[in-house]
């Protein structure tokens, strides 16, 4: 045995492993590097690897030896890995621990934590603890099934959702919920409301609660403000076993300053870039991950790697894409450098983004990752091998600023911009696009989605129903962020819970059931998802009527031939006798209307269903009169012929 009681002879590491790192190849790293609880010549312990190429030495501190900084030294492997290692005896769960790390840099030493623990102690906290994850899972049924759920021709209704403040617990100091209580109660909530899938706000341990988990510190580790790794397994669990999906936010482009992460880790820019023209984000004042270097692109993608793996995610949305792909983003002129053709592209970036997408598909095909990208980077959604990014789907961020833009406008003047809703089906199947009413959209004196839409509070409620409405009609899967569904008035505020008492009065009560009968209409009907991707699945009726404010479309399934019509009135003026002209002959049965009185509106509506007549309209030999109600859209289905 070694100085200070270290076993450096044993190690979970090959010589394979650090060749594979070197190289950037290696994606379960996680099983390697951090603390790992292992038996050794009969006794327990745990092995500990930290990389820090430029420490002259790396010791372990923590509980188990009073903080002392060099009673329990690392040994660095002879590789040239920067690998440091060792396995101490008597070290067990809940041990807690930090490197204390001595550089060759100037004298400059530093107590950091594990960049692979896999649970930390509770901020303010900063130190790593030593955990076994392992968890006896009893979601076999939904894994096994899951391929069909996540299908890009599979109803994808997300429900976008920030853990600490989705509810809280008023009585008790306003304490949020743990991992265990939010099981008891989110599953049945989502299943309840019909959305096929949960997005967290980022989970991974970050050090500022006011961050919503933008600002990674863990990126192995499910922050311990709710409880431990098991106590989150148990809520996924939950979840699947109500056959119900989790997209984990995921943040691989920065991270933040604090002294106890990865910034200046081993008294150099081991993570970052140096120059701060690349590795410092000044929107965020976070640090820029360098992309560029093998070791920072095994370390990410293991990471997203061990969260399908350990966790039983069933996607990734992968925060701040667009911050990635371009050096001179949130730049000015002379604040950034180009890259070695001179242009702005981010070339270290784009190939781990498709190296990213490439290993999570190959070893995980039946989950997705998904980009939220703001800009027009062309196949971000299509695979690497054709030039793409090899995303599954990408966020629609141009819908949705135009889609809010159209209706925070005064009734009066939407005649005016109707193309704010027409553009998007120009380019709606160029991308997999997701549409997001997300968190963004209702934060930092933005208002939530009911403030923002104009008129009294009659048309306020009207107006937000026909908004949902109009979402679930447009191709594309769908997300919702939490609030939303039951018309929240606050804008949302990360330290308080949704005003849930909200659902006491009539109005609230009208979007929450109308939110749920959309996700169920979405789901029950091919012809409502099954071509989200492809135009063979949508069809102009008319968009051209913008006087009237009015705009119709047909949604098509080709597993069944059923047609959707989706029908547009954005003003309060009820359309009676409007004439819609149709693809097929019969009665097209009226499925859902905004307008229905069971959600608040005025009952204007098509008695059921409308048969068609042999009255030519809109380039079609038969049409349908309809009664358009104020504010409102309407489903009419028509079956298939037998």
């Amino acid at each position: 045995m070694d100085k200070g009681n270290v076993n450096h002879e044993f190690s979970l590491i090959t010589d394979h492993d650090t060749f594979l790192f070197k190289q950037g190849n290696h994606f379960r790293l996680y099983e390697k590097l951090g603390s790992h609880i292992v038996t050794v010549d009969g006794e327990e312990g745990t092995f500990f690897a930290v990389w820090a190429p430029n420490a002259r030495q790396v010791f372990v501190t923590g509980d188990f030896n009073y903080w002392n900084h060099r009673s329990h030294p690392l040994a660095v492997r002879w590789d040239g890995s920067g690998i440091f290692h060792g396995f101490i005896p008597g070290i067990g769960n809940g041990t807690v621990y930090k490197y204390h790390i001595v550089s060759n840099e100037g004298g400059y030493s530093v107590d950091k934590g594990d960049p692979f623990a896999m649970h930390w102690e509770t901020p303010p906290r900063t130190a790593s603890i030593v955990w076994d994850i392992k968890y006896d899972w009893g979601d076999r049924e939904w894994m096994d099934g899951r391929a069909r759920a996540n299908a890009l021709s599979a109803p994808c209704s997300v429900y976008e959702l920030h853990f600490g403040s989705w509810r809280r617990v008023p009585e008790e100091d306003n304490r949020w919920l743990s991992y265990r209580e939010m099981a008891e109660v989110l599953p049945d909530y989502i299943q309840e409301m019909g959305f096929t899938h949960v997005e967290f706000l980022p989970m991974m341990e970050h050090p500022f609660y006011g961050s919503w988990g933008y600002q990674t510190v863990g990126y192995f580790a499910p922050t311990s403000r709710y409880g431990t790794p098991q106590d989150f397994m148990y809520l996924i669990e939950a979840l699947h076993r109500k056959g119900i999906g989790i997209i984990l936010d995921w943040v691989p482009s920065h991270f933040p300053s604090d002294e106890h992460g990865l910034t200046f880790f081993d008294g150099t820019h081991l993570f970052e870039h140096q120059d701060p023209k690349k590795g410092f984000h000044p929107e965020w004042n976070s640090y820029i991950f360098n992309h560029g270097r093998y070791e920072v692109r095994a370390f990410l993608i293991s990471s997203a790697m061990f969260w399908l793996d350990k966790y039983h995610a069933d996607g990734l949305r992968v925060d701040a894409v667009a911050s990635m792909l371009y050096l001179d983003y949130a730049r000015q002129e002379g604040e950034w450098i180009p890259n070695i053709h001179g242009g702005k592209e981010n070339i270290d970036a784009i190939y781990f983004i498709r190296r990213f997408n490439e290993m999570v598909y190959q070893d995980f095909p039946d989950v997705q990752t998904i980009a939220e990208e703001s800009t027009s980077w062309p196949m971000v959604s299509r695979p690497a091998y054709v030039g793409g990014l090899g995303f599954g789907m990408k966020w629609n961020m141009g819908w949705m600023h135009d889609t809010l833009e159209y209706f925070e406008l005064n009734s009066i003047y939407r005649k005016f911009h109707q193309n704010l809703l027409t553009f998007n089906v120009w380019y709606a199947f160029f991308e997999n696009f997701v549409l997001p009413l997300s968190h963004d959209e209702v934060v930092y004196g933005k208002g939530s989605l009911l403030q923002k839409m104009p008129g009294d509070d009659w048309q306020k409620f009207a107006n937000l129903r026909l908004l949902f409405g109009y979402m679930f009609g447009e191709p594309g899967k769908k997300l919702l962020f939490m609030g939303a569904e039951f018309a929240q008035w606050d804008e949302w505020y990360h330290e308080k819970s949704l005003d849930w008492n909200l659902l006491e009065y009539p109005a609230h009560q009208g979007i929450q059931r109308w939110v749920q009968d959309l996700n169920r209409f979405y789901r029950d009907e091919p012809a409502m998802h099954e071509l989200d991707f492809s135009g063979q699945g949508f069809e102009w009726i008319d968009f051209r009527d913008a006087d009237s404010s009015i705009m119709g479309f047909i949604r098509k399934a080709e597993s069944t031939g059923d047609l959707i019509l989706v029908a547009v009135n954005a003003t309060p003026v009820p359309r009676l006798n409007y004439r819609f002209g149709v693809p097929r002959t019969g009665v097209w049965k009226e499925m859902l209307n905004s307008d229905s009185k069971i959600y608040g509106g005025s009952g204007h509506g098509n008695f059921g269903g409308v048969e068609t007549v042999p009255i030519p309209s809109h380039g079609r030999y038969d049409s349908l009169s309809l009664v358009l109600p104020p504010l409102g859209i309407v489903f009419l289905k028509s079956e298939a012929p037998e």
